[in-house]
């Protein structure tokens, strides 16, 4: 039985996370972190997330101790994020990392951590996300040289950064398979007098409001026709369903960094 812990439990994605778990037969929910502050700390977590009793009850701080879980989940913020890696990393436990907006500094701290332990980092763990990395790899292989591209996403009025990390997930797949710099090729906003659009660049688009999930288009703008690859999500257990399947590969594998696309053999 594969013992799980996650960070951030007690928001949206948190208790979607609980509920995968405790769906899973093969792992159970053994910690529960929420912040300090958090007036929930002391909580039963099955209770809160709405699925009865479990007997495992809010905590402020992950237990420094490796007897307490197997895997950590963290959903959170990049300092959070960072905080719960360097526990982990001194327990040698591996860890499924969701959270996004880490900027240059934080990213190479995050990376630096998988030579001691194996950390799977994605912006999406949707299994249809991942699949639309692949075949924006292949549209753009074809289309991207006489296509003008741009990435569409949406989200809910709460979620605090912009792009996306899918939206830039996105960007990056094409961008690789373009040999594009992100720096210098990526568009992230427009206003005023931009003129004509320059070649080979990827624009963005970002909108928020009400309780939108997760909705990203990014569309392959031609002479004379258009390609559009969308991908929406409606609930957010296709999130936790994929991290719970990230999880057990996870724990198979050795010290290293990896992403979705790993997990699902995609590479």
């Amino acid at each position: 039985m594969l013992r799980i812990a996650i960070a951030g439990a007690s928001g949206r994605m948190g208790r979607a996370l609980i509920q995968a778990v405790h769906q899973d037969n093969a792992m159970q929910l053994s910690v529960a972190q929420v912040r300090p502050e958090n007036t929930l700390v002391g909580t039963d977590a099955g209770e809160m997330a709405g699925i009865g009793s479990i007997g495992v009850q809010l905590v402020a701080q992950l237990p420094n101790q490796a007897d307490h879980f197997d895997l950590l989940i963290d959903f959170t913020s990049p300092q959070s994020t960072l905080s719960n890696l360097a526990i982990c990393a001194e327990l040698g436990i591996p860890v499924v990392v969701g959270t996004t907006g880490f900027n240059v500094s934080e990213t190479a701290q995050l990376n630096a951590f998988a030579e001691n332990i194996p950390l799977c980092v994605a912006a999406n763990f949707s299994t249809g996300v991942n699949l639309c990395l692949q075949l924006l790899q292949q549209a753009a292989e074809v289309l991207g040289q006489d296509s003008d591209i741009e990435v569409v996403e949406a989200h809910h009025r709460n979620k605090v950064d912009a792009p996306s990390g899918t939206a830039l997930a996105m960007g990056n797949a094409i961008a690789e398979t373009m040999q594009l710099d992100p720096e210098k090729d990526f568009v992230l906003s427009r206003e005023g007098i931009t003129g004509a659009r320059e070649a080979n660049t990827i624009g963005f688009s970002t909108i928020r409001g009400g309780d939108i999930v997760g909705d990203h288009t990014v569309i392959f703008a031609a002479e004379g026709e258009r390609i559009e690859i969308t991908h929406k999500a409606s609930s957010r257990m296709a999130f936790a369903r994929g991290a719970v399947r990230a999880s057990h590969w996870l724990a198979q594998q050795q010290a290293g960094l990896y992403d979705m696309r790993d997990v699902l053999g995609l590479r």
